[in-house]
């Protein structure tokens, strides 16, 4: 399980700071569960919350750098990419996954990673943190969405944060 190894995460309080959900439509059951878990925790978090839903995975980068481009602090990209029986699933995977680190490079700006490359849907259900899921996905992008977010001011205001 992916899971293993997941780091402890104290509460994170990031007042203060805007941040975006851009969400793909694919799989909707699993990607509700996404959104579910990163809702819950921007919510814990205090953020300022802005959602926006793209047609799916592929085109989460350019969206995303524009939200970050319009004052967003941060973005949380969601969504879900299915192995099938052509190689559109790694052409899709490898654009979501490449475009969304260029947009965080660019921008200097962080992106919580919440996009699922999965062999089927039930590791999906796994991961999307519902009732009977072992993870919560979006959770743990918009977690990590917020703590980069919240290093990267405390960095740019000169005064790094101590582990």
């Amino acid at each position: 399980m992916s899971g293993a190894g997941t780091p402890t995460t104290t509460p994170l309080d990031g007042s203060g700071l805007s941040v975006t959900i851009v969400a793909g439509r694919w799989h909707e059951e699993i990607t509700n569960g996404l959104l579910a878990g990163a809702r819950r925790a921007l919510a814990e978090a205090h953020v300022d919350v802005t959602e926006i839903r793209v047609p799916g995975s592929f085109e989460l980068p350019v969206v995303s750098r524009a939200a970050l481009e319009a004052g967003a602090d941060a973005v949380v990209a969601l969504g879900v990419i299915i192995r099938g029986g052509t190689p559109h699933f790694e052409y899709v995977s490898d654009a979501a996954t490449s475009g969304l680190t260029q947009v965080s490079v660019l921008t200097g700006k962080p992106v919580g990673f919440g996009v699922l490359t999965l062999d089927d849907e039930a590791q999906g259900l796994d991961r999307a943190g519902l009732p009977d899921s072992r993870e919560d996905k979006g959770a743990e992008a918009a977690q990590a969405a917020v703590a980069t977010a919240l290093a990267l001011r405390a960095l740019r205001s000169g005064h790094p944060l101590a582990d």
